[in-house]
């Protein structure tokens, strides 16, 4: 029976008690709020679908006797109550998926039928608490596990590793402690990996990565794991993303990283890592984003980037590079986020013997540093990117900026609206250039009116001079403008800026003299 995606309220009807050979019922994208125990009747059920709907009961029904269930799905409800262990006791079920709900308490595999089948556990977003627990070795079939957004507390149980099919497991958002779960390196299926926002808070003295290990993505941000960079993640091959953020990495970055050369995405901010950024970009590399921002990285950018055609997103905002404005990036053809603020770069970033490409360029932020000089009239003319009109996907997802595919979305930092915001989702229609805090001089360039879906604007603490150029009245999203600490002078020209469009305006007394507003 599929009734899925109408407008049906209340509880599920009694008489459905009456329809004991059905053997499939959809009535999710409802609004059911009750009547689920007319289920335990429809003992030839082999798919249960009540996702997306109003639930608001605990499953307090004898499920055990569905003996022909295979798939049980209630996601995104209001079930509470503790986890229906009867679901446990059916040999057939292979799917199970109670995520988005307020299920609570504890959960308890002693139970499990034998020979469980259960390839699928989705227990994500509820109130479950207490232990993950030892008698998850039962399920000896199960390829994909996830108890995130939960409060599960202490270590991971030693008898996960004998879950020897598990391909998925993600643990994220719980209370998780201690020495981070050697099943990691051990398992010659395991594909994606993540433990982020727990209290891991160090490795196994001794790590050895088995031949044949299978990990693609591993996120292990937000922990506490603290020591150098773990090097026995060069010998994982085939690892695609890669998310040590947030915890207490110190030591330089290794170079035997560029032995992993299908990375896509290298996340390292936020630790204490020290030295120089390695060349660890080979030809052809496939790196998509790298973030290696608020650490202690001295030297030189690495001019292996350029090799880096993919790349979408760089970050190494908060270190203590010296170096000249990166020109040679310019040509990247797919680079949408530029990070280079709080570091030591220096020198112009204007060169009229090289052509400044950043055909993509959406964010640039180059604030903090000691770049000098003027900025020709059409510096901003070739950023276009920021003059189009975002008009992506309608699903979630792919509104933001990242590796949709691992759950893995770039962020940053940028002072917006006066105040240092984190995004710890970047809109792909988000465009921003920050510029304050170091040495410009003479006029801003007129061509910045150009950049008409600009929403970020900061050229404060600077020596600009001269007139506000009229032509940002053609920025009419602008949300943030920052002018202020300049060397400004002259009245504001009434049409430059629409008001009602500015949410911050610091020292606004540049940009509204000589007239009444609400700016």
């Amino acid at each position: 029976m599929r009734l899925w995606d109408n407008d049906l309220k209340g509880n599920i009807p009694t008489s459905f008690a009456n329809l004991t050979k059905l053997s499939e019922l959809y009535l999710f994208g409802n609004q059911f709020t009750g009547g689920d125990t007319v289920l335990a009747n429809l003992t030839s059920l082999s798919i249960i679908d009540l996702s997306l709907n109003y639930f608001k009961s605990s499953i307090s029904a004898d499920l055990s006797g569905l003996h022909n269930l295979e798939r049980f799905s209630v996601y995104n409800n209001s079930f509470s109550g503790p986890f229906p262990l009867s679901l446990l006791m059916i040999p057939s079920l292979v799917h199970i998926d109670l995520s988005q709900n307020h299920f609570e308490g504890p959960i308890d595999f002693r139970n499990t039928f034998s020979l469980s089948r259960l390839r699928v556990l989705y227990v994500g977003f509820n109130n479950l608490d207490g232990l993950i627990p030892e008698s998850i070795s039962k399920l000896v079939n199960l390829e994909y596990l996830d108890v995130s957004h939960n409060n599960f507390g202490g270590q991971v149980p030693r008898s996960i590793s004998k879950v020897v099919n598990l391909t998925s497991v993600d643990l994220s958002y719980n209370k998780l402690e201690g020495q981070v779960p050697d099943f990691v390196w051990r398992s010659s299926k395991l594909d994606y990996v993540d433990l982020s926002y727990n209290s891991f808070n160090c490795f196994a003295k001794s790590v050895e990565v088995i031949d044949g290990a299978s990990l693609t993505m591993l996120n292990l941000g937000s922990n506490s794991v603290d020591g150098p960079f773990p090097k026995w993640i060069c010998k994982v091959k085939d690892l695609y993303a890669l998310d040590l953020s947030n915890n207490h990495f110190n030591g330089s970055i290794p170079q035997c990283l560029k032995y992993s050369t299908y990375f896509h995405t290298l996340n390292l901010r936020n630790n204490s890592l020290s030295g120089v950024l390695p060349n660890l970009f080979i030809k052809d590399s496939q790196l998509r984003s790298l973030d290696v921002s608020s650490n202690n990285l001295v030297g030189k950018l690495p001019k292996s980037l350029i090799n880096c055609e993919r790349i979408e997103f760089l970050n190494v905002k908060g270190n203590k590079i010296m170096d000249t404005f990166p020109f040679w990036l310019g040509s990247l053809p797919y680079l949408k986020v530029l990070m280079l603020g709080s570091n030591a770069f220096y020198g112009p970033v204007y060169n009229p013997s090289a052509y400044l490409g950043f055909p993509s360029i959406r964010i640039i932020d180059i604030s903090n540093n000691n770049f000098v000089g003027s900025l020709p009239q059409d510096y901003f003319a070739n950023w276009l990117e920021m003059s189009l009109v975002w008009s992506g996907s309608d699903i979630p997802q792919f509104k933001y900026m990242g590796n949709v595919n691992f759950s893995t979305y770039d962020s940053i930092d940028l002072v917006y609206k006066g105040v240092e915001t984190d995004f710890d989702r970047i809109f792909e229609g988000f465009n921003a250039i920050d510029f304050s805090g170091n040495r410009f001089s003479g006029h801003i360039p007129g061509s910045i009116g150009l950049l008409s879906e600009l929403r970020l604007l900061n050229l404060s603490g600077n020596a600009f001079t001269g007139n506000i150029p009229p032509s940002l009245a053609n920025i009419t999203n602008l949300e943030s403008l920052d002018l202020s600490r300049n060397n400004l002078s002259g009245k504001f020209v009434e049409k430059a800026i629409m008001c009602p469009f500015l949410l911050h305006l610091s020292n606004p007394r540049n940009l509204c003299r000589n007239r009444k507003t609400n700016c």
